[in-house]
């Protein structure tokens, strides 16, 4: 969080410089304040206080989506991220009640004796971790409440790159891997999880396929990413799905920062049929974000590689279906991310004098 939130802070004193200085700075604040509530949510000993950080960093990624709050339907995306997410948000919440009315407090160690000592029942065990995937689904955008991250991208791009593809989108994914006690004594949830996050990873990317938005493509192929980590967890691959989330957060860091650079270029065209040819202007964009590409689509030898072949292998383990449906969005992936690669900086430039 720390690590890329201090490089995308740094991108942004560039990116933000037209701004004036009062839009300026409430930039900036947002943005620290979400690094506080991220932090908060990761370090927090117990459910209450990662609940706290979780509304924190709700509220951030709504101020920041309405950046520019004189555009109405940017306003109107910054709603509807933050009221999806409170639907999600009701069920962790009854989660928590749900575990205090058992165990008597929230702390992780208590909650995860408990279960351990078998303590919960069965319908205890999976009620609670319905519940929390339903929170989970929500900040992590899966399936039914995905929509609200491809029109995420109304905010100024180094947020896309640093809430809606490094951290706060993960943070479901963080919160069932830190809970895999409990995962792991139901069966059933793992199984919902892993079909919920495979069907996901398949719509996100046949969706990313026929995007025209250079930002567009690469929210939907986050969310087809996300996708990929519940299909981890799902299976039990809880190490799986947080190495993911760590190389994931890197080279989709790149590629949006690696758009905003494209963005700027065009003097705020993000349609790529506009582009083209741009290998000749930008040579170091053009250079960082094939490396994003080729690690995104899993060639051997980047990270990306390394963390898909462990999700696939763990599903490999559990079901040749889940295997073989997950390889195939894996050629999706590597399909639309070389696509808009090829058509923004290869070919002729199709835009305008201007």
């Amino acid at each position: 969080i720390t690590g890329v939130g201090f490089l995308i802070h740094v991108y942004s004193t560039s990116y933000m410089h037209e701004e004036k200085t009062g839009h300026f700075g409430r930039y900036f604040s947002y943005l620290n304040l979400f690094v506080f509530s991220m932090l908060l949510l990761v370090m927090g000993a117990n459910y209450v206080i990662m609940f706290i950080g979780w509304e924190g960093v709700g509220l951030c990624s709504y101020l920041l989506i309405g950046y520019w709050f004189k555009n109405t339907e940017y306003n109107k995306a910054a709603n509807k991220a933050f009221i999806m997410n409170r639907i999600g948000d009701l069920a962790f919440l009854i989660a928590i009640f749900w575990i205090i009315s058992k165990v008597g407090n929230v702390n992780y160690e208590d909650v995860f004796a408990f279960a351990q000592g078998n303590k919960f029942t069965a319908t205890d065990v999976t009620t609670i971790t319905i519940l929390l995937f339903i929170g989970a689904t929500g900040k992590s955008a899966q399936i039914p409440l995905y929509t609200w991250l491809p029109d995420a991208m109304a905010g100024p791009t180094p947020v896309s790159a640093l809430i809606h593809a490094a951290t706060m989108v993960t943070a479901g994914i963080y919160m069932i891997a830190r809970s895999n006690i409990l995962y792991s004594l139901s069966p059933l949830t793992l199984n919902i999880i892993a079909i919920v996050g495979l069907a996901t990873a398949l719509l996100a990317a046949t969706i990313a396929m026929k995007q025209n938005d250079i930002k567009k493509v690469l929210a939907y192929s986050t969310v087809s990413q996300l996708g990929y980590m519940f299909l981890a967890l799902g299976t039990g691959s809880y190490v799986a799905a947080v190495f993911h989330v760590m190389t994931h957060a890197f080279f989709k860091a790149l590629l949006f920062l690696g758009s905003g650079s494209v963005i700027h270029a065009m003097g705020g065209e993000q349609d790529i049929r506009k582009m083209g040819g741009l290998s000749k202007y930008m040579k170091i964009t053009n250079a960082t974000f094939l490396i994003g590409c080729l690690a995104i689509a899993g060639i051997p030898g980047l990270s990306g590689f390394f963390s898909k072949d462990e999700i696939l292998a763990g599903a490999f383990a559990k079901s040749a279906v889940l295997y073989a449906i997950g390889l195939g969005t894996a050629w999706l992936t590597a399909f639309y991310m070389f696509r808009l690669y090829a058509t923004t900086f290869q070919g002729n430039f199709r835009g305008t004098h201007d």
